[in-house]
């Protein structure tokens, strides 16, 4: 046997295995790096402001202090007309439902 050729042959193998391992390695470290191309997640000072309060009540509502700042959830409030057409919709679609059963 030519020990040439089996040197030759296995430094062939050993590039396969290493151009493996920097593949394996490309793929592995661009699943981290999603978040540095979209920058770090920011909070507006208003829902910083927010979240302080809601804390500051809880901890005052732990410790048994008398003045406790509560924080109204935001009220969203729906027009009659649009009840009505969501109601109306909704009959609308179970009276079909009812009618399939049928």
């Amino acid at each position: 046997m030519d020990i040439l050729a089996m040197l030759k042959a296995e430094r062939d193998r050993a590039a396969q295995q290493v151009n493996a391992l920097d593949t394996a390695i490309r793929a592995l470290s661009g699943m981290n790096s999603t978040r540095g191309l979209h920058g770090p997640r920011s909070m507006s000072a208003a829902a910083r402001t927010k979240i302080g309060a809601a804390q500051r009540a809880r901890w005052a509502k732990v410790k048994g202090q008398q003045k406790v700042v509560s924080i109204a959830p935001k009220r969203r409030r729906m027009s009659a007309a649009g009840l009505a057409n969501i109601r109306k919709a909704t009959k609308v679609r179970w009276r079909k439902w009812r009618a399939a059963q049928k």
